[in-house]
């Protein structure tokens, strides 16, 4: 099946900036969001430690970090990029459960807006784990009213040890094959499944992940949406003078686990990447009747009116936004919408 109808088709991405059930209420009230992305999150809540899982902006020309008093959501333009050596959400999977009532029947929406707008549930561990985390979501859907969606995250660069299983034919195989033995019972509605990718930077990367969702076809594939993509990973940001430059054996701008301060990079810097994932994947999505029907959610560098067209040029068939949502608040969709850069 496909993504449940998202409109207008442009989400917040998920990110550090959709964790909490604040967080959560806002980007549901938007009237500019037609759907809302959960930060990711585990069976059982991630081990947040703010002295290694930090995050800044900075400006892609100059490399100059955001200054220290301005706070997220008043981020001057300028600093359109970030790098982030986060993880995944400290909260669990079933409080954001929990939440999902609570922010429908809070929200300000008119009632049919507010019951029809999907939430996707962004999640990760291992293949069994994300086998259980679908089966909570499927659980949670017979309860509520509004389309749930589930985004497996199989592309986080920042957890050491653990590279992007999106990355390797075999692991990803691992994931959909288990998935494509769920089946919900006649009658119940389903839970769209999705996968967010890694930025692949060549042919074969793309290759594997069209064979493991061709692989998976039993016959109908269990993959109904593709994320694409997540941050850029092996990039670092200097801690220099104020022009930028970092020299003079400069720190990293934020620390990390490694304590190398190497996290993944996102914003305008990543826009180019993006665009061309989202191509290659949305032309070999549609080189196969059996995966036509997956749709591609955009994210990458969208922060105007321009990256969201192109973005729905490429293939989009919804957009998603993070690093701009970070730096300028909810007000970013509304902007976009309405044909602002």
């Amino acid at each position: 099946m496909p993504l449940p109808p998202i409109n207008p088709p442009l989400i917040n991405s998920s990110n550090p900036w959709a964790t909490t059930a604040e967080d959560l209420q806002h980007l549901f009230d938007c009237p500019h969001t037609g759907a809302v992305t959960t930060r990711t999150s585990l069976l059982q809540a991630f081990d947040h430690n703010p002295t290694i899982h930090q995050h800044t902006f900075f400006n892609p020309h100059s490399h100059s970090l955001k200054p220290s008093n301005i706070s997220d959501g008043e981020v001057p333009a300028d600093y359109s990029a970030s790098l982030n050596t986060l993880g995944y959400s400290p909260i669990r999977l079933n409080a954001y459960l929990a939440m999902i009532p609570k922010v429908t029947h809070n929200s300000t929406l008119p009632s049919d807006a507010r019951a029809s707008k999907p939430i996707i549930l962004s999640v990760t561990g291992s293949a069994d784990a994300v086998r259980d985390c679908y089966r909570q979501i499927h659980k949670t859907q017979a309860t509520v009213d509004n389309p749930l969606c589930m985004e497996i995250n199989l592309s986080c660069p920042n957890i050491p040890g653990k590279p992007p299983p999106a990355y390797s034919g075999a692991e990803l195989s691992e994931y959909l094959q288990l998935l494509a033995q769920e089946e919900s019972p006649e009658g119940e509605r389903r839970v769209a499944v999705g996968v967010k990718t890694p930025p692949f930077t060549y042919l074969e990367q793309f290759r594997t992940l069209i064979d493991a969702l061709l692989d998976s076809c039993k016959p109908t594939c269990p993959v109904d949406f593709i994320t694409a993509t997540n941050t850029l990973g092996s990039c670092l940001v200097l801690a220099g003078d104020d022009d930028g430059v970092g020299g003079g054996g400069a720190p990293p701008a934020i620390n990390s686990a490694t304590g190398e301060g190497i996290g993944g990079m996102a914003g305008s810097a990543l826009h180019p990447l993006a665009l061309g994932n989202v191509r290659m994947i949305r032309g070999m999505l549609d080189e196969y009747e059996e995966l036509r029907g997956v749709d591609v959610i955009g994210v990458g560098g969208v922060g105007g009116k321009g990256g969201y067209e192109r973005m729905r040029a490429v293939g989009a068939k919804v957009v998603g936004v993070g690093t701009a949502l970070g730096r300028e608040g909810v007000g970013v969709f509304g902007r976009i919408l309405q044909g602002e850069e």
